[in-house]
């Protein structure tokens, strides 16, 4: 072989060496491209994802503090018709006791209507064997009956679901 068939056959080496390098570095920098597009495709995704997280989160408190604001909406609309009641009461000139008294009754039930509907229960224990998670004793009597008995009821208790909202005032036998 002469030297200009070495030279172009080394050439020809180098230029097909020149060629995959400059292929690789621009399916290199292709593939840099794609990678970069991807990742500022899930920044974006996060971004998002993150914002929207913090809508729910906004809108659940939302909801969480109108909840708490109206939670005692209809109970209260089921009062006022009890609060009706005592202002007609008052309106009344000329009445006997004996009126009064009707009207302190048909009060009276409108209300105990009103507590059944939201679950508010009486405690009234007399008779009943003293209990410290319902009942609150304010004194204790000599009495001929049993011992830790309930003797007298001064103010009744009330439960709400089963929950004591208010302790009945009670007397207690010795």
């Amino acid at each position: 072989m002469t030297e200009n068939t070495k030279d172009s056959q080394n050439n020809s080496s180098q230029s097909e060496e020149d060629f995959q390098q400059s292929g690789a570095a621009g399916s290199l920098d292709d593939r840099i491209g794609e990678l970069e597009a991807q990742l500022k495709e899930a920044q974006a995704a996060v971004l998002y994802v993150k914002a929207d997280g913090e809508n729910i989160r906004r809108r659940a408190m939302d909801d969480i503090e109108k909840a708490r604001k109206f939670a005692l909406e209809k109970f209260s609309n089921e009062l006022l018709a009890v609060k009706d009641s005592l202002d007609a009461a008052l309106l009344i000139e000329a009445a006997d006791v004996q009126s009064y008294k009707d009207g302190v009754q048909i009060t009276t039930n409108q209300l105990a209507s009103v507590f059944d509907k939201f679950n508010i229960a009486e405690i009234n224990p007399l008779g009943e064997k003293f209990d410290p998670n319902k009942h609150q004793a304010i004194s204790m009597l000599e009495n001929s009956g049993e011992p830790n008995t309930v003797t007298s009821v001064l103010q009744k208790g009330y439960t709400l679901n089963d929950r004591v909202l208010r302790p009945a005032l009670v007397m207690v036998a010795k």
